[in-house]
C-alpha cells in the first residue's frame, strides 16, 4: 500500500482515551487504530476519510463520530458501499462540527501516491474528466467481446531505446474510419521514425460507440473550459469541434503488461489536443504525475517538491476517461503493473482501452516538416527535461515552446541515427500552423 501524508504532533487521546501517537505512524498503524475505534466501518471507507484529513488521525476519528457525518459511512460490511463518496462529504469545521464549506486539501506529495475515484475530485485535481458506466451495459460487453476476438491479432510495437531495439510491454492495433484512411496512414504517416502497416477499418461496434464519445468529448470540453479556465480556452487548444476520426486499441494481458511514463506525441494532433480513453474489463490504475515545468509554481526556480507525486485513478469496465488539452503537454501518464487483478467475468485479467483520437487536418503529413534524412520530424514541447545546445537559461525561456526535430533515430533500425535537425514550430492561438 502506498503512503499517504503523515503529520508530526505531539501524542494525543481521543474522548475514548485511546492513545494516538500521529507522528511517521505508517497507513496500515493508523487504519489499525481507527479500526479498533470504529469496528463498524469498511477499511476502504476509513482510508478514504483519512485521507480527506491529510492523514490525521485524530481529525478523522471526530469526524466519524460527528452526527453530520452521512448515514452511509456508517453502514456495516455487510451492507457494502458501491462507490467512493466525494471526499468533500467529509470536511468538518473544528470550530463548528458542521460540515465545511470548503473543499479539504487534496494534493498529492513528492514520493506518494494520491488515489482519487470521485469524478469530482478527479476533475478538480487532475486535467481529467471521468465518466463511469459510460455505454449501457449490455453495449460495454458486446464491445469488448468484439475487442477480445480483435487482440488476438495484435502485435507488440518495436522502436529504440538508447540504441537498443525494445517492444511495447502491451500489443495495440490501430483503426481508422475508411479504406482511404486506412491506404493514406499506411502511404504517408510515420510512427516512430517509419511506417505502420497493420492498419485497421473500424470494427461495426467502434463505429457505433464513436459517435457517442464524439458528442460527449465535446460536451466535456465546453464544460471544463468553463470551470477550470474561466471560459477562455488555452492557448493553442483547437476551436474546431473535436472529431473521433482515429483509435488505437491496447490490449493489456495480464498484471504485468503495461506502459511506462510518456506523453502522446502531438505530430499529427497539433499542440493541446484531446484524447479520449474508454476502458473495458479488468480494472488497472491510470497514473499521472505533472512535468515540472509546469508545475503552479513553476515560474520559479524552486517549484513546490511536493507537488510532483502521483495522481492514481482506477479505470474501471465501461469508464470514459478525457484527458483534456493541458494532459499531454504539462503531465505524464502511465499504466504500471499491477501485483494482484481482480479477474473481471468477460475477460478475466485482460483490459481492453480504447484511444479515441482527432487527427487534424492542419496535420496531415503533407504539411510535416521534414528533416535532413527525408523523415516526417516529430512535433514536441520544450520542458525543462528538454536539452538544448544553448543552456540552461535558453531552456528556460523556451518553456512551453513548439519544435520539431529527427525522429529517424527511433526507427527500429541499429544502423539509423538523428540527423540533428531541428525547427521551431510556428502556431496561431488555435493551434493551427501559420503559413
Amino acid at each position: 500500500m502506498d503512503a499517504f501524508v503523515t503529520r508530526r504532533s505531539q501524542k494525543r487521546k481521543t474522548s475514548d482515551d485511546f492513545a494516538v501517537e500521529s507522528h511517521e505512524e505508517s497507513t496500515d498503524i493508523k487504519l489499525a487504530i481507527l479500526a479498533s475505534l470504529h469496528p463498524d466501518i469498511e477499511q476502504e471507507m476509513l482510508l478514504d476519510i483519512l485521507l480527506a484529513h491529510d492523514g490525521d488521525v485524530q481529525a478523522t476519528s471526530n469526524t466519524l463520530k460527528s452526527p453530520s457525518t452521512p448515514r452511509s459511512v456508517k453502514k456495516t460490511a455487510n451492507n457494502r458501499i458501491a462507490g467512493q463518496t466525494s471526499l468533500r462529504a467529509f470536511a468538518i469545521d473544528p470550530s463548528s462540527g458542521e460540515p465545511s464549506p470548503k473543499k479539504p486539501k487534496i494534493l498529492s506529495k513528492k514520493g506518494q501516491t494520491l488515489h482519487l475515484y470521485d469524478p469530482q475530485d478527479i476533475s478538480e485535481h487532475t486535467p481529467c474528466t471521468i465518466i463511469h458506466n459510460f455505454l449501457p451495459a449490455h453495449e460495454a460487453n458486446e464491445l469488448l467481446f468484439e475487442l477480445l476476438e480483435e487482440s488476438k491479432t495484435f502485435q507488440k510495437a518495436s522502436f529504440k531505446l538508447f540504441d537498443n531495439i525494445v517492444s511495447s510491454p502491451h500489443t495495440s492495433g490501430f483503426y481508422v474510419g475508411s479504406q482511404k484512411e486506412l491506404q493514406e496512414q499506411k502511404d504517408d504517416y510515420h510512427y516512430n521514425g517509419g511506417r505502420i502497416s497493420d492498419v485497421r477499418t473500424l470494427t461495426p461496434k467502434l463505429e457505433a460507440v464513436r459517435g457517442r464519445v464524439q458528442e460527449t468529448v465535446n460536451s466535456a470540453i465546453e464544460e471544463h473550459i468553463r470551470t477550470h479556465h474561466r471560459g477562455q480556452k488555452p492557448r493553442h487548444q483547437p476551436s474546431e469541434p473535436w472529431c473521433a476520426n482515429a483509435a488505437f486499441v491496447n490490449c493489456y494481458n495480464g498484471p504485468q503488461e503495461s506502459v511506462g511514463w510518456h506523453t502522446d506525441q502531438l505530430t499529427y494532433l497539433g499542440p493541446r489536443p484531446t484524447i479520449a480513453s474508454l476502458s473495458l474489463g479488468v480494472t488497472r490504475e491510470f497514473r499521472l504525475r505533472r512535468i515540472s515545468s509546469f508545475l503552479p509554481s513553476s515560474t520559479s526556480d524552486n517549484p513546490d517538491p511536493n507537488l510532483q507525486g502521483q495522481v492514481s485513478l482506477p479505470l474501471p469496465h465501461n469508464s470514459l476517461l478525457i484527458m483534456h488539452s493541458t494532459t499531454q503537454e504539462e503531465w505524464k501518464h502511465s499504466v504500471s503493473p499491477s501485483p494482484t487483478l481482480t479477474p473481471h467475468p468477460v475477460s478475466g485479467n485482460i483490459r481492453i482501452n480504447i484511444t479515441y483520437r482527432h487527427y487534424r487536418s492542419a496535420f496531415h503529413p503533407k504539411y510535416t516538416p521534414k528533416c535532413h534524412c527525408g523523415v516526417p520530424g516529430v512535433l514536441r514541447v520544450v520542458t525543462n527535461d528538454t536539452k538544448q545546445a544553448n543552456g540552461e537559461r535558453e531552456r528556460k525561456e523556451n518553456r512551453g515552446r513548439y519544435f520539431y526535430m529527427c525522429h529517424a533515430g527511433n526507427v527500429p533500425d541499429p544502423t539509423k541515427k538523428k540527423c540533428g535537425w531541428f525547427l521551431w514550430g510556428d502556431f496561431d492561438q488555435d493551434g493551427n500552423p501559420r503559413v
